[in-house]
């Protein structure tokens, strides 16, 4: 007789799939060492400086113990400690007490228990290894559940679920890797003191990456690691010229003539620079740069070189080509991205390639959904402090281009556009490190000094946390879509030649 042959279980296929594909529900007793906790606490009774230290060096938290009890007792030592209380059985006990939680904790003879449980504080550094193992084993498992619970909810998009896990995950990393951050106050101030040494016998050497323009390093000293770097202006000013002028400077290591930049008597290296491009596709990007470097109009070639002639404009567009080729500039235009999903690429490409600077045009264009339905002026100050972060956390300079109101326009005057008018969030101001302001008078009022002068071009350096402000002269071309170096018409300028201004050497003294 042919045996019967067994049938499926629907609802056990399901659950076996759904295992397989990590939906199984947690079963399992929580990370957790107890007696490792226990013994912690015990040592930190019996020698209170020394252990106390290793805690605080360590970034032991009350959260990392899972007893409640030991939890409390973590958290008034802490308390105490910050106090500048001495630490002992009798003390906490006594605070424990004014707090009412001594009993909860078991009182005092659950304080000498912990101290009888541990024969010496010797191993205390081992303790505080098992409890951090533990704790962050918990803190990923959260994590994992927090992140599950992203990507059940259909209102988010995959990429923002991506972004937020990476961004969790990171921040386990980074509050395990806390202590590392830490640097000796006696090797800052060497490592200061040996860059002021440098300066000192390199005077004029920028501290930054140059901007390729001259005059704007002088203002700046260079961009500088950890550094926010906002570029404001109106509309039709040229800020996205300015910025891509600035990227193929530092990308291309020479300066807006493609003259090598020296640094330290070398020349200045190719830098890799990322940029975020919401507003335009990057093939318009590339056609400004390319045409910018060749010295040739993209209109006149757009519109079937009619007015120039083909055998003098290709070979310099070959040769602006094959060299803007080799450049190391990493471009992503997607529009309309939310600024997890910004920080989580520039992370992973910041890992991937040796990248020096961030370009984002334009902050305005960036999305938070977290912060959406808020208001765009609290969306848009998260989003400056997302962008603050990235800067800190990369360890680079990002040039963040932002829009201005209409403000400096109902002033009148001379139109002068203030940190004031920048757009949506006066968070911006207060996040950036610099602040750039951008105007040309020809696209002002009539009645704005030098409004005539088609070529000027003026960027206001209007807070600059770490050097002087002031306003630096440029010269804009555009039908090539590109800065130069200011030729000096005006008279009251000329003296002072501030487009290309030497710093002058303090007399002898006597």
């Amino acid at each position: 007789m042919a045996p019967r042959k067994k049938k499926n279980n629907p609802i056990a296929e399901r659950q076996s799939l759904a295992d397989a594909a990590g939906e199984a529900p947690l079963r399992r007793q929580l990370p957790q060492d107890i007696e490792a906790e226990c013994g912690l606490l015990g040592s930190i009774l019996i020698d209170p400086p020394r252990v106390w230290d290793l805690c605080a060096t360590s970034g032991v938290v009350a959260e990392a113990f899972v007893e409640p009890a030991h939890r409390i007792i973590f958290a008034a030592i802490e308390r105490l400690a910050a106090q500048g209380t001495p630490i002992d059985g009798i003390t906490l006990d006594n605070y424990l007490k004014a707090t009412n939680e001594s009993e909860t904790v078991g009182g005092l003879q659950m304080l000498k228990t912990l101290m009888d449980r541990t024969p010496t504080s010797a191993h205390a550094s081992y303790y505080i290894e098992l409890v951090m193992e533990k704790y962050t084993r918990r803190s990923i498992l959260g994590a994992v559940r927090r992140i599950e619970e992203d990507v059940y909810n259909a209102s988010l998009g995959a990429g923002y679920v991506l972004s937020q896990a990476e961004k969790t995950v990171l921040a386990i990393a980074e509050q395990r890797d806390n202590k590392a951050t830490t640097v000796d106050w006696k090797t800052s101030v060497g490592e200061t003191l040996a860059t002021l040494t440098r300066q000192l016998d390199s005077p004029g050497e920028l501290s930054g990456i140059s901007t390729g323009f001259k005059a704007l390093d002088k203002q700046l000293r260079g961009l500088h690691k950890g550094e926010m770097v906002v570029l404001a202006a109106r509309p039709s000013m040229g800020k996205t010229s300015l910025a891509m002028n600035i990227a193929e400077c530092v990308a291309r290591g020479t300066d807006i003539e493609g003259i090598p930049q020296m640094v330290g008597g070398k020349p200045q290296p190719k830098r890799g620079v990322l940029v975020f491009s919401c507003e335009m596709p990057q093939v318009q990007l590339t056609t400004r740069m390319l045409c910018g470097m060749a010295g040739v109009s993209a209109r006149e070639v757009e519109s079937g070189g009619r007015f120039i002639k083909k055998s003098v404009v290709l070979p310099k567009l070959r040769s602006a080509a094959k060299e803007l080729g080799e450049m190391p500039i990493y471009c992503d235009d997607q529009g309309g991205l939310d600024v997890m999903e910004l920080r989580a690429r520039a992370r992973h490409l910041h890992k991937r390639y040796p990248i020096e600077l961030i370009v984002i045009d334009y902050l305005q264009l960036l999305n938070h959904r977290e912060f959406a339905q808020q208001g765009q002026q609290v969306m848009v100050s998260k989003i400056s402090g997302e962008i603050k972060a990235m800067a800190k956390e990369l360890d680079l300079p990002v040039l963040v281009l932002s829009q201005l109101s209409r403000a400096n326009e109902q002033r009148g005057g001379d139109e002068k556009p203030k940190n004031s008018d920048l757009r949506d969030s006066g968070a911006i101001e207060q996040d950036a490190d610099v602040i750039m302001l951008l105007r040309r008078p020809s696209f002002m009022s009539s009645k704005v000094p030098e409004h005539d002068d088609r070529m000027l071009a003026i960027v206001d350096v209007s807070k600059n946390r770490n050097g002087a402000t002031g306003e630096v002269r440029l010269d804009f071309d555009g039908s090539i879509t590109r800065f130069k170096k200011r030729v000096e018409t005006n008279p009251d300028y000329m003296s002072t030649e501030s487009s290309d201004f030497e710093p002058v050497n303090d007399p002898p003294t006597a």
